[in-house]
C-alpha cells in the first residue's frame, strides 16, 4: 500500500503544492477542502491522485499531512483533529508566521511529529485556479525544526524541497523567522496597499512605469489571509514599521532641506547595500 500525503487546503499554495508533489517518490497524493468548486477543478484538472471532503477521515491514514489553511484555520484544525492524526505521522503547514503555530501545535500527542515549513513563493492571486505546479522553482524553503523531529522526517522535507525545485532549505528558529518575514514579507504587502492609499492613485492611469507596478503588484492581496499574518505576527511587524517610518522620514527631512549632496549620500549608501546584498 502506498504512502500518503495529505494536503488540507487546496488553494493557490495547497494546489501548486498538490500538483508538484503528484510525482514524488511512492506516495500517493489526496487533496482535502470542503469548497465543492474547488474539489471540481481538482477533480478536472488531476490535481491530486485522489480529492475528498472528509479531512478527518483523510488524515487518519495519511503518513505527511500539510496543513495549507490561514493561520487560524491551522490553530483550530490542531485543536479539534488533535487524536485523528495517525500515530508516527509527520506534520507540517506552509503558513507565513511559525511561533504561533508552532505553539498551537504543542497540542499533538509525542507520536506525532511537527515540522514548521514555509515555502516562500506565491502570487497576488489567489486560489487553486491559479495553482503551478512550478510555483516553488527557485524559492527558499524555511523550515524551523524542534528538539526531538526525527532525522527521518528532516530527511523527508528536504527531499521535498529538492522534488519542488526549492533553491535551499533555510533551517532557523520560529522567532527568527517572522522577524524577518516581517521584514522581507509583510512590511512590504504594507508597503504596497500603503501607496494605493494616495488620492492621486485613479489619476496615474497612462503614468506607470515598471517600478510602481513592481511596488503595488501585492497590494490586490487576500484580505482574511493577510489580516490574520499581520495581526498574529504584530509585535514583529510594527517594529518594522517603526524604522521604515524613520527611514522615510530622513528622505523627506534631507529633501525639505534642499541639499542635493547630502541627499546623493544618502541615495549612495542605499544603493552601495542593495548591491552588496546583490552579491553575496
Amino acid at each position: 500500500m502506498k504512502k500518503q500525503i495529505v494536503i488540507l487546503g487546496l488553494g493557490l499554495i495547497g494546489g501548486s503544492l498538490a500538483m508538484a508533489l503528484r510525482s514524488f517518490e511512492d506516495y500517493e497524493i489526496v487533496g482535502v477542502d470542503r469548497d465543492g468548486a474547488t474539489l471540481a477543478f481538482a477533480r478536472e484538472h488531476a490535481a491530486a491522485d485522489r480529492v475528498t471532503d472528509d479531512a478527518g477521515a483523510a488524515i487518519q491514514t495519511a503518513d505527511v499531512v500539510f496543513l495549507c489553511l490561514h493561520p487560524r484555520g491551522i490553530v483550530d484544525f490542531l485543536t479539534a483533529h488533535r487524536d485523528r492524526f495517525k500515530a508516527g505521522a509527520l506534520v507540517t503547514d506552509v503558513c507565513g508566521i511559525k511561533t504561533a503555530i508552532l505553539e498551537a501545535a504543542q497540542i499533538l500527542p509525542p507520536e506525532v511529529d511537527f515540522i514548521g515549513c514555509h515555502p516562500m513563493a506565491g502570487k497576488e492571486t489567489s486560489g487553486i485556479f491559479h495553482a503551478d505546479p512550478e510555483l516553488f522553482r527557485g524559492a527558499h524553503f524555511i523550515l524551523t525544526p524542534q528538539k526531538g523531529n526525527t532525522p527521518e522526517h528532516l530527511g523527508l522535507m528536504e527531499r521535498i524541497a529538492a522534488h519542488l525545485g526549492c533553491r535551499d532549505v533555510v533551517k532557523t528558529t520560529p522567532e527568527r523567522h517572522d522577524a524577518i518575514i516581517a521584514y522581507t514579507s509583510q512590511v512590504m504587502h504594507i508597503l504596497a496597499v500603503a501607496v494605493c492609499d494616495d488620492p492621486d492613485l485613479f489619476q496615474c492611469r497612462g503614468f506607470e512605469g515598471g517600478s510602481f507596478r513592481d511596488c503595488t503588484r501585492v497590494a490586490a492581496l487576500d484580505v482574511p489571509l493577510w489580516t490574520e499574518l499581520f495581526s498574529m505576527n504584530a509585535p514583529a511587524l510594527t517594529r518594522v514599521l517603526r524604522t521604515l517610518e524613520d527611514n522615510l522620514r530622513t528622505y523627506r527631512e534631507v529633501l525639505e532641506a534642499g541639499d542635493p549632496a547630502a541627499l546623493a549620500r544618502k541615495l549612495e549608501r542605499s544603493a552601495a547595500r542593495k548591491r552588496q546584498m546583490n552579491l553575496e
